[in-house]
């Protein structure tokens, strides 16, 4: 996951790049899931929200690094 990649000119680490992809897919999927009412059955729905994007996070960098 190391290693930097090039946008626009600018050198950016790959965790940069990959944390605004999850953040995407994050805001859709929290937006699903509020919309269905999935929080309130959390003791404390924004601490399920920063899991749920820790989750997606490290999730997606180790299958980026496994494959």
């Amino acid at each position: 996951m190391f290693g930097e990649i090039d946008v626009l000119g600018a050198f950016m680490p790959r965790a940069v790049t990959w944390f605004t992809v999850v953040l995407v897919i994050f805001t859709l999927a929290d937006w699903c899931l509020t919309k269905a009412q999935l929080y309130k059955y959390f003791w404390h729905p924004p601490l399920a929200r920063f899991a749920f994007f820790v989750l997606l996070f490290c999730v997606g960098g180790w299958l980026t690094n496994t494959y």
